[in-house]
């Protein structure tokens, strides 16, 4: 399969992503939670920092390098926790989709619960690697910020599989990150394509809203348009953000020969054929 055969593959993947988020609306609820819950992760380290400092922004460069690398792994840590906690839910609600079984909210909850261990490890490991990088970031030059962000770039992609995997393989952190990036190897035509596909809708959705906020924002208010910028914005990143966590899901089960209902019969025939 060639290149451009994949990114062809990887849009109808995009498309057929949001088509399963169509027929079950309640699965937005998962990363409405995650976006809720990380804001309000980021409002308590803010005010935790500040008051740590007297409420004096300037005494913030005074604290010590070591202080500041904890909050930054404990920042991390709750990060990771919590995205992946969801994105759990998420892929095991798309899995009893898939195989015609009702998803829930509840079931899927339940199962991330159920794999809480794993999670903590992983967010364990990944805040840690985070850490190291900003560390190396903060420590050399322009040239080493370079070489953190191509690092950084690595493991993005290395790590696109890795929530199904400590969803459904007993798998440590390293181990689910080679895991991971093995699978990456695997589909990354598809992987791609969807992401670019993904990436291309939502900045023309970003760009739809901008015009209805800014006409708002010039006849009414500036603050209505901004207001109405500000949560179609949270609806575009939440919608998209559980339509990747489909994909991917369909991706890997497929690949582990697993049903993945719903999606089209040229999806089922083509989509997946090997190197």
């Amino acid at each position: 399969m060639n290149f451009f055969t994949r990114l062809s593959n990887g849009w109808q993947l995009a498309e057929n992503s949001f088509a399963v988020l169509k027929a079950n609306r309640q699965l937005i609820v998962f990363p409405i939670l995650s976006a809720i819950a990380m804001l309000l992760v980021i409002g308590s380290f803010v005010v935790a920092m500040f008051a740590s400092a007297g409420w004096d922004p300037e005494a913030l460069r005074d604290q010590s390098t070591v202080a500041n690398y904890a909050i930054l792994f404990f920042y991390y840590l709750v990060n990771y926790f919590i995205v992946v906690f969801f994105n759990t839910a998420l892929v095991h609600c798309t899995h009893l989709y898939f195989t015609g079984e009702e998803p829930t909210i509840a079931k899927g909850l339940r199962f991330s619960l159920s794999r809480i261990g794993a999670i903590l490890s992983w967010a364990i490991f990944a805040a840690t690697v985070g850490t190291i990088l900003r560390a190396i970031q903060d420590k050399v030059g322009a040239l080493g910020k370079i070489v953190t962000g191509l690092i950084g770039i690595v493991w993005s992609v290395a790590t696109f599989f890795v929530v199904p995997v400590i969803a459904y393989e007993n798998l440590g952190p390293i181990s689910a990150f080679k895991r991971s990036a093995g699978l990456m190897k695997e589909k990354w035509g598809e992987s791609v394509g969807a992401t670019f596909s993904f990436g291309i809708i939502q900045f023309l959705s970003i760009l739809l809203l901008a015009i209805p906020s800014f006409v708002l924002g010039w006849l009414v208010h500036p603050i209505a348009g901004m207001v109405l910028f500000a949560l179609g914005l949270f609806s575009i990143i939440v919608i998209f953000s559980a339509a990747k966590v489909i994909f991917v899901s369909a991706v890997y089960h497929d690949i582990n020969d697993d049903p993945v209902k719903v999606f089209n019969q040229h999806f089922a025939d083509n989509l997946f054929e090997g190197k």
